[in-house]
């Protein structure tokens, strides 16, 4: 007796339509999985032994021969233990459903029949979905997700006996049809920058860097707000579009990183990873890759405090997905392309005390040689890719006792939001959200420079030694700060102020 259940898998962020093929047959009982099955497939089989017995059905004892196809796809997760019981079941006549060929079913099996929440069910669906299929069976802690596919009709189901009753008509399941969801504003639940004392040019480079999408680097000493600012970014940022939530919840869903119950991501991801990370950890990977750190940070920040105390190689691999705005991890079996457009913002002392240079008190009492010891971990391709440089000062007690009201993120974000739209409208048709992703094309036809900005541009670039990519970075800084002033051309006290962050001498 033959048996078709419809699922689909997962390799990356790209799914694949796989049809689990149940056959029963006369023979010794023995049970066997092919079409190139990772460990946890195959070891499905016990589960869903046990599932069966324990639901009050027969495991049938003959010989059953269980197929993913297509064979030569790489099949990996625990999603697949609810197809190929239902398959078994219905190969062996204990259900009358006859008509599943519109269905998607995925679920993973406890021994007692209940069915757990899967990872990926996203992308899954919204690949599904485009292929034609319009109804899903799947763990009710998953039904969250499911709501987010616009017009799926979602059936959310605890135990596989609940799976089998629905299905033979015994018992009624609500059916959840997707729609797209109105996004909240997430500026009430983030910390604010009106708490910040002082720093005036910490939070003007901020609202620079959120205004452009620009990587930030903030050098100064222990206690002078660089993580404290860091941690608001966030609240100045824009809200995310519904294509921009629906991205990042796909990630976060094969991450297994949704919480239960959360259905869309609607803030901006800021992950700050501690400098004891691996390279994996930060970039992806893995025996079966998962996205790291940089695509985590997609569409949000990713925030590397004290980083000279990362190790050297792991800073290296962030050259690529920065540039590139993906990461690419080749492994045995595959490769896998994960998206990576996130603003690095990064703080640092200026030595490993932390006190060179420092107007306070206490004095430095590192030697020049540890000092280029400690400044050389960061190299000059990766400090070539970071657009602005910012120089923090400690706190004064007279910014400490001031009653004087701090501009907060509300007030920053309105000025912010306003340059995002200048730009979203300039880039109308391309695939350009921002000033940062500019390409050197694209550089010389929207940053056009007045002939004061173009003659000092002229000179800083011979003084200053810049590379090519130094220069382009220097004029989407500027673009930006033209947009925030909502002008159209770039004038010289624009490009002014972008070199201004082009401080190189913090670093030597």
């Amino acid at each position: 007796m033959l048996a078709k259940i419809k699922s689909c898998c997962i390799n990356g962020l790209d799914t694949g339509e796989i049809d689990v093929e149940i056959d029963l047959s006369n023979g010794l009982p023995v049970t066997n999985i092919v079409g190139l099955p990772d460990q946890e497939i195959k070891e499905s089989k016990e589960r869903v032994r046990a599932a069966i017995n324990n639901s009050e059905f027969d495991f049938p004892l003959r010989r059953i021969t269980i197929n993913l196809a297509p064979a030569d796809t790489k099949k990996v997760g625990t999603h697949f233990d609810l197809p190929i019981a239902l398959g078994i079941l219905k190969a062996s006549n204990q259900f009358r459903a006859d008509n599943l060929s519109d269905t998607v079913i995925m679920g993973e099996l406890a021994l007692d029949g209940k069915i757990h929440k899967i990872n990926g069910v996203l992308p899954m669906l919204l690949s599904m979905y485009e292929k034609g299929y319009k109804r899903v069976i799947l763990p009710h802690q998953n039904i969250e997700e499911a709501k987010l596919v616009k017009e799926m009709e979602s059936i959310g189901v605890s135990s596989l006996k609940e799976v089998v009753d629905f299905l033979n008509g015994d018992c009624i399941i609500e059916t959840v049809v997707g729609k797209e969801i109105d996004l909240q504003d997430s500026l009430d639940i983030l910390e604010d920058f009106k708490d910040i004392k002082g720093q005036d040019n910490l939070k003007r480079a901020m609202e620079i860097a959120a205004a452009g999408g620009h990587n930030l680097l903030m050098v100064g000493p222990p206690g002078s707000g660089k993580t404290m600012a860091a941690r608001r970014l966030p609240s100045i940022l824009p809200n995310l579009t519904f294509e921009e939530a629906i991205e990042i919840t796909k990630i976060y869903s094969v991450a297994g990183l949704l919480d239960h119950g959360e259905g869309m991501i609607n803030i901006r991801p800021f992950r700050s990873p501690h400098h004891t990370t691996s390279t994996i950890a930060l970039t992806g990977g893995g025996r079966i890759p998962k996205p790291g750190e940089v695509t985590l940070s997609h569409y949000g920040v990713l925030f590397l405090d004290e980083l000279p105390e990362f190790n050297k190689t792991t800073l290296e691999v962030l050259r690529q997905p920065i540039e590139d705005g993906y990461i690419s991890i080749s492994r045995v079996n595959g490769s896998y392309v994960y998206p990576s457009k996130f603003m690095l913002v990064a703080s640092m002392n200026p030595c490993p005390c932390g006190y060179y240079g420092s107007r306070t008190e206490q004095q430095c009492t590192c030697s020049p040689n540890e000092i280029r010891r400690y400044i050389s971990k960061i190299s000059g391709p990766l400090l070539d890719r970071i657009d602005l440089i910012v120089e923090t000062s400690a706190v004064t007690y007279t910014d400490m006792v001031c009653n004087q009201k701090s501009e907060g993120s509300k007030e920053i974000r309105q000025r912010v939001k306003k340059a995002r739209e200048f730009q979203l409208e300039r880039y109308e048709g391309k695939n350009v959200l921002s000033n940062s992703q500019l390409s050197p094309s694209d550089i010389k036809k929207y940053c056009k420079l007045d002939k004061d900005a173009e003659e000092l541009m002229k000179v800083a670039y011979d003084r200053m030694k810049l590379s090519a990519r130094g220069y382009n970075r220097i004029l989407k800084v500027a673009r930006t700060i033209a947009d925030l002033d909502h002008q159209e051309e770039i004038a010289s006290n624009h490009v002014a102020e972008a070199l201004q962050y082009r401080n190189m001498t913090l670093l030597k």
